[in-house]
């Protein structure tokens, strides 16, 4: 049975003709009666009384007729709906960022933005490394890319080809660890005469471990380390550094409340911290007109105001 089989009931119980039924449905008058026929014979009984004049419905024509008003409600409701989803879709912004982002630089960088973006957050990325975001923009599988980035050189040897990038602001990476009785880290980068220090890492591939690695290095104080955990996600590591097992490096950000509050404390001084940009990234290539609307306002805004690293206006760059 097709759609089009109740609406052409529909149309005969309209005028109760059929020649005018098949004119008001486009057809030929054969091709509507025997659209009508097969109707009767898929539901098995006789819906018209072709006897009377004009045409009437039989007490089984009656209750067809309603289902069939239901029905084709029913569908045109949803075929509207569907096509509103489909706008809405159209519209968006899938933006792929690590978890740390999403919950603690996304929704303030989007309030400071007038008219706000129709930004979505495309939660598949939360576990992917910084070259699986670059990768995804080239499949067209997300259309932006929010990523920690170092302040110095890159390690990793990245392919950036066909990608515009934007500095949105700039994050540290504090080294944090539980207190002891007396207020002090209980695991201390300071105290260099200890055994290995337990450490809640990154993943060993991933930008962060490698960005902090290259400060250490600089430093020339690399300590030693028994890595108990390697994570892609900041939150996991602020977990177990939260329950005691060892010391971890988390974004300012997200542990700033409870440096205040004394719960967590700094692992080391301030040269242990790590400098980090906050990038957004997009491919050259993306169709998406919302996408190239949003670049433009940021590019345009950064060109006409001088506002400090870290609000929402951005410093434009292209990467190497």
């Amino acid at each position: 049975m097709e759609l089009r089989w109740l609406e052409d009931f529909i149309a005969l119980a309209r005028t109760r003709h059929f020649s005018r039924a098949a004119e008001a449905q486009n057809v030929t008058q054969p091709t509507f009666s025997r659209r009508i026929k097969l109707l009767e014979e898929e539901m098995g009984t006789t819906l018209i009384n072709r006897q009377t004049l004009p045409l009437s419905l039989t007490p089984a024509g009656d209750e067809f007729l309603a289902l069939c008003q239901d029905v084709t409600r029913r569908v045109a409701t949803t075929h509207e709906r569907l096509g509103q989803l489909a706008e809405s879709d159209a519209s968006r912004i899938r933006l792929a960022a690590p978890q740390s982002l999403l919950a603690n630089f996304l929704p303030e960088w989007l309030a400071g933005i007038e008219p706000t973006p129709p930004v979505t957050p495309y939660l598949r990325a939360t576990g992917w490394l910084v070259d699986d975001y670059f990768q995804a923009l080239g499949r067209n599988e997300c259309d932006l890319v929010l990523c920690y980035w170092p302040a110095g050189p890159c390690p990793l040897a990245l392919d950036t080809t066909g990608l515009d990038a934007i500095s949105l602001g700039e994050e540290r990476l504090v080294p944090v660890s539980l207190p002891d009785a007396d207020g002090r880290p209980r695991f201390s980068l300071e105290d260099t005469g200890r055994r290995p220090l337990p450490l809640i890492a990154y993943h060993p591939r991933g930008m962060i471990d490698q960005a902090i690695r290259a400060h250490l290095e600089r430093l020339g104080e690399m300590p030693t380390f028994s890595v108990l955990n390697e994570s892609i996600q900041s939150g996991n590591i602020r977990e177990l550094v939260g329950l005691g097992y060892g010391l971890g490096w988390l974004p300012k950000r997200s542990v700033q409340a409870a440096l205040a509050a004394g719960s967590l404390v700094a692992a080391g001084g301030i040269r242990w911290e790590v400098a980090l940009t906050i990038r957004l990234y997009r491919h050259r290539g993306n169709p998406h007109p919302a996408v190239a609307a949003l670049w433009q306002r940021l590019v345009d805004s950064a060109r006409q105001t001088d506002q400090p690293i870290g609000q929402p206006t951005p410093v434009p760059f292209r990467p190497q």
